[in-house]
């Protein structure tokens, strides 16, 4: 997460803080602004989509501004994407690598952020349902967007990007959660992520009413103590007839289809051994 607001600074907004002249070319000399064209400058440890954005013209967009943000996002873009309206400009040469997105937001300060409902939609129109539906549901989790929001995006939106809105929800602790919630829709499972268990704690998720399944994210619990905590939660949870699964981050994001296997053959297996109690 960056800060990018107060790390982009037009000229006016340095004169209404009281900067003078003097002033700012005394902070250029010391380092303490850069300046990136113009009226524009970035603080001395602006990150990298900030200097470029600053540069480029507009400002954050899409994907950028939703790590900006705070917000889980699936894709590893490492370009800047950069919001412009009518009547802006684009500064950088061709080939800088930015990915501009074009729309009639309302015009704003390069310091500025598009609001989180039009992000969302520059999302879903840039890279997809899947994306968007990851950060709709950290965006819920984190209280950044309202009802107002949503009706917007619905306004705004086509049938997929509805279906999303109508699944999603706030209790997701992990992109990689939603993104197993959305995965797995079209089978008809009845998924809930941050389920307490009792005896067992709180699971990733639980699929029908005896499969958990947890999301080890990227670092993967690999250390001894993280490892053997997860050994004996899934020990006290087979006592109490669960069975767990667990993923890392590589087989949910890249390994789907062997994901979905385990999980329907799991159900199968627990469907099997019910019938054979009863």
């Amino acid at each position: 997460m960056c800060e990018v607001r107060p790390a982009v600074l037009t000229t006016e907004m340095l004169r209404r803080s009281g900067l003078t002249r003097a002033q700012l070319r005394e902070q250029l000399r010391a380092g303490i602004l850069e300046r990136q064209r113009r009226g524009v400058y970035v603080i001395a440890d602006a990150c990298d989509a900030a200097r470029a954005v600053a540069g480029h013209g507009g400002r954050l967009a899409c994907i950028t501004a939703a790590k900006h943000l705070g917000l889980w996002v699936l894709t590893a873009d490492p370009q800047t994407h950069v919001w412009l309206c009518d009547g802006q400009r684009t500064y950088h040469p061709g080939g800088c690598g930015c990915v501009e997105h074009w729309d009639d937001g309302p015009l704003g300060s390069p310091a500025a952020l598009p609001s989180v409902p039009r992000l969302l939609l520059q999302i879903a129109r840039c890279h997809g349902v899947e994306e968007f539906f990851v950060v709709l549901e950290s965006a819920l989790r984190l209280g950044l967007l309202n009802e107002s929001g949503r009706r917007w995006l619905r306004q705004h939106s086509n049938a997929a990007i509805r279906e999303a809105l109508d699944l999603a929800r706030n209790d997701a602790d992990s992109g990689l959660e939603s993104l197993l919630r959305w995965r797995l829709r079209h089978l008809g499972l009845r998924v809930r992520t941050q389920r307490p268990i009792a005896g067992v704690g709180i699971v990733d998720a639980l699929v029908g009413d005896r499969l958990l399944v947890e999301a080890d994210g990227i670092d993967n619990h690999e250390d001894a103590p993280h490892r053997h905590k997860d050994l004996v939660r899934d020990a006290t949870a087979a006592i109490w007839g669960f069975m767990t699964l667990r993923f890392d981050y590589a087989m949910i994001v890249h390994d789907w289809d062997l994901v979905e296997a385990a999980i329907v053959g799991a159900l199968a297996t627990l469907d099997r051994a019910e019938q054979h109690r009863l």
